[in-house]
């Protein structure tokens, strides 16, 4: 005889029965024996939805490319490399960064630089009022009848804008100071920068416009507002910098029409922002005659190789503590590079004052610029010149040897380009031989110069 298969089965324990009951045996609850064929909590409140022929999932193989998907460029170089190219129609943009870093300064001059090939900007400050945007733009001189201003915070008034404007381009500064009325809550809230960005992104994908969203920062430097706002949007940069120098960097933390290592250099001046697109003048101070303490290395943001002078003093101290500054360098690691020369190069730093910093004020946090600290070091300790030809790049391990370090072919090239004719890496083999070869090869130079004038 074949066994009964269960019919019933409650739906808060899974227990199951042959035939109906009003009370669950195992759980005691009342009501929830239902049929084990029927459909229970959202599925039974849904109802499949026929999908047209021309939506039906196909082979992905069978999907044509769309070569209608292009980048197009903003007229700022630096940012289009951020970008991977430009920017692409209908890409959703976060743009995040510390209050006052120039963030809507860089996003004026994008506006202005679009309007100027013949797009159509709108350029929506919720921050400000069109005529402090005014007053920037012409201190900066991007003003252009193609780039439409307005100061909204509502978002059905920001629709508004975009149905009468029509633009090209929007620029929304910023995502956390506009709310929308069908939401509760006050703008910056989490339910209130989700809708806002929902329905912006979505009125980017419906009509192929590019979106371009300026976002907070919390204290500790991640952006405001739900998580979920990163996940929405297609491309999330980042602008850094130091507001007491005018250095600027844009990096690309998430990309989908790009790589994600790509960095781009700006500037901050009296008429607004520059691009750099080569900064190796801004990171090397080159005196006529070479000063003891400094060594020039080659270190990478992302993609792109920097060339960096590094800068160290050496003096004696009589306190019981001597001191470790540093500006520009990680002074965790400077202290174990001052361990590792005392120990494996023989330089008695126990009872000196140690000064370490950049030019420009970079900040170096990778490891390849731990053979030019250590060369730096050594030549303010021995009072021995470096010459201004010598560039060194590896990574010191506590047993003094060099390691190789990322990209080296790319900054063997960039140290070629910039004119440095002595690599000093990995090939040195330890920190010993590296220091040697720093200082044999100045010494060379110098007899060379000496040659020369005679």
């Amino acid at each position: 005889m074949a066994k009964a298969t269960p019919g019933y089965r409650c739906t808060e324990c899974g227990w199951t029965t042959i035939k109906w009951a009003g009370r669950c045996s195992e759980c005691q609850e009342w009501g929830t024996v239902v049929e084990a064929t029927a459909k229970t909590g959202i599925l039974a409140r849904l109802t499949p939805v026929t999908v047209a022929s021309d939506r039906i999932a196909r082979p992905i193989t069978t999907i044509p490319e769309n070569g209608d998907v292009q980048h197009w460029p903003s007229g700022i170089g630096e940012f289009d490399r951020v970008l991977g190219g430009g920017i692409v129609p209908g890409a959703a943009i976060l743009l995040s960064g510390e209050p006052g870093v120039g963030k809507s300064t860089l996003l004026l001059e994008v506006a202005s630089r679009a309007a100027s090939q013949g797009a159509r900007v709108l350029y929506v400050s919720a921050e400000e009022s069109v005529s402090q945007v005014r007053l920037r733009a012409t201190r900066t001189g991007a003003l252009h009848d193609n780039l439409f201003l307005a100061a909204e915070t509502d978002l059905g008034t920001i629709l508004g804008q975009i149905e009468a404007v029509k633009p090209q381009l929007l620029i929304v500064d910023s995502v956390q100071t506009v709310a929308s009325s069908t939401v509760e809550g006050l703008a910056g809230g989490p339910s209130q920068v989700r809708e806002v960005a929902s329905v912006l992104i979505r009125v980017a994908k419906d009509r192929g416009l590019p979106v371009v969203l300026v976002g907070h920062v919390t204290k500790d430097g991640s952006i405001a507002g739900p998580r979920l706002l990163e996940h929405l949007v297609d491309v999330v940069c980042q602008f850094e910098g130091d507001r007491q120098t005018a250095l600027r960097f844009v990096r690309a933390l998430k990309n989908r029409f790009g790589p994600t290592d790509e960095v781009g250099c700006f500037e901050m001046n009296g008429d607004g922002i520059a691009e750099v697109p080569d900064p190796s003048g801004l990171f090397l101070s080159r005196s006529p005659v070479p000063v003891s303490g400094t060594c020039a290395t080659v270190a990478m943001e992302g993609r792109r190789p920097l060339p960096v002078e590094i800068q160290a003093l050496v003096v004696a101290s009589s306190a019981p503590n001597p001191r470790r500054v540093t500006n520009g360098v990680d002074s965790s690691r400077l202290a174990m590079l001052l361990a590792v020369l005392e120990r494996r190069a023989g330089l008695s730093l126990s009872d000196k004052d140690v000064y370490v910093s950049t030019v420009g004020g970079v900040r170096l946090t990778e490891p390849g610029a731990d053979l030019a600290i250590a060369i730096a070091v050594a030549s303010a300790f021995n009072d021995k010149p470096i010459a201004h030809t010598v560039a060194a790049f590896g990574e010191i391990s506590l047993a003094g040897e060099i390691r190789q370090v990322s990209s080296g072919k790319q900054r063997q090239a960039e140290a070629t380009r910039l004119g440095f004719t002595t690599r000093i890496d990995q090939s040195a083999g330890t920190l010993r031989t590296a220091l040697q070869k720093a200082f044999d090869t100045t010494k060379d130079a110098r007899e060379k110069e000496i040659d020369a004038a005679f």
